[in-house]
């Protein structure tokens, strides 16, 4: 989705922050004018919906951040609950997971900004996907979560379009009304 991020006068937190933000908006605006069920729904051959994107997109972003502070995941997955962050379960609602990203949101933003350094490192877990004894910087983690929420992004504006037609640039000039 095209939107323009500030450089933020050459502030590289600021710059990297920003175009976390831009790719946030580009999955919560397909949620535009949605009701419940429409956001629930799976219009394509897979099992992607608007509202379980946005909810797996908040979830791994907290992930990485309690990897990034080497604190425990309070909303870690197991192998029988994985799907559950790709659908609304029990009582969940569209607005419920906005108000949990938000928060999610706001603790990256004080993490990153109250961090001394962004070349200051983390190890990522033992998992076949990662190389063994890897550290990776708060600048990957950042550059991570924009790579991460852009490929969800461009899921859900083609799960949007199969909804209503509505196209991402629609969608941007509805969010400015």
């Amino acid at each position: 989705m095209v939107t323009h991020v500030s450089e933020s006068h050459g502030d590289e937190r600021g710059t990297l922050l920003g175009f976390v933000e831009a790719q946030r908006g580009a999955i919560r605006r397909t949620l535009l004018g949605l009701t419940e069920e429409q956001a629930a729904s799976r219009p394509t051959a897979g099992e992607l919906s608007l509202s379980g994107l946005a909810k797996h997109v908040a979830e791994t972003e907290l992930n990485w951040l309690r990897m990034a502070q080497q604190q425990p995941n309070e909303k870690v997955r197991t192998q029988e609950t994985w799907g559950d962050s790709f659908r609304l379960v029990d009582d969940e609602t569209v607005p419920q997971v906005l108000a949990f990203w938000d928060g999610v949101a706001a603790e990256t933003e004080k993490f990153i900004r109250s961090a001394p350094d962004l070349g200051a490192t983390f190890p990522l877990p033992e998992a076949p996907w990662f190389p063994q004894g890897e550290v990776v910087s708060l600048r990957w983690f950042l550059v991570h979560l924009v790579e991460e929420i852009a490929r969800h992004a461009g899921h859900a504006d083609i799960i949007r379009e199969s909804l209503d037609g509505k196209t991402a640039f629609e969608l941007i000039a509805d969010s400015r009304k």
